[in-house]
């Protein structure tokens, strides 16, 4: 299974963003997760002295590396392990269904940009980390629990699916304005004859209370 990244934008650039993912399920389904940046990534500068990135949305967060997730509506309580880029440039994708990872050529989470975090919505033991991640609603809380301590809180503003070949790859590295955070994990149908799912769920979210 794995992620092409894509697009330039002015602090990020991604060489060509599609997520592929893959893998041979077993009894109902299995599978992978997967969307993915460039080796020419460029990490946001921000700083928690920053001013608020825009009218009523906190200041944004010094990095600091993410540990856990969790995702209160869907019973996700995950930790997370890093994820760097392949030797094709292709985002790295968890070993197996758990734990979730988030992708250390970003910014962390609370940071000024778009954090992302990865996960399997299946595997070939079983559902994956992300398996209930298409039923998150707009509002929900998703929370991460970072190396410092804190836990900042992100409210869900949007749930998409995409199909490959239509991945979202500016919307999901692009440069934002605010702390944002994407949850990426596979969709659609699995399509047997490429070994891999049809599509990406993708969770949009946006800080709301720093840790």
């Amino acid at each position: 299974m794995r992620w092409w990244p894509g697009a330039a934008t002015s602090t990020i650039v991604l060489v060509v963003a599609l997520a592929a993912c893959s893998s041979a399920p077993t009894g109902a389904a299995a599978g992978a997760a997967a969307p993915t940046p460039s080796a020419a990534a460029v990490r946001p500068t921000t700083s928690a002295d920053a001013s608020p990135v825009a009218s009523g949305r906190p200041r944004v967060m010094a990095a600091s590396v993410p540990v856990r997730v969790e995702i209160p509506a869907i019973g996700v309580d995950s930790e997370l392990m890093r994820l760097g880029l392949q030797d094709d440039g292709t985002l790295e994708v968890p070993p197996a269904g758990f734990p979730a990872g988030w992708y250390d050529g970003g910014p962390t989470p609370g940071e000024l940009g778009p954090a992302v975090i990865a996960g399997h919505v299946d595997w070939t033991t079983g559902p994956g980390v992300f398996f209930d991640l298409a039923q998150v609603a707009v509002g929900d809380e998703i929370r991460v629990g970072r190396a410092d301590g804190t836990v900042p809180v992100f409210a869900v503003t949007a749930v998409e699916e995409h199909a490959k070949d239509e991945f979202p790859t500016a919307a999901v590295y692009g440069d934002i304005d605010h702390a944002g955070l994407r949850l990426i994990t596979c969709g659609g149908d699995w399509d047997r004859s490429v070994s891999h799912y049809t599509a990406n769920v993708v969770v949009f979210a946006e800080l709301v209370r720093p840790g």
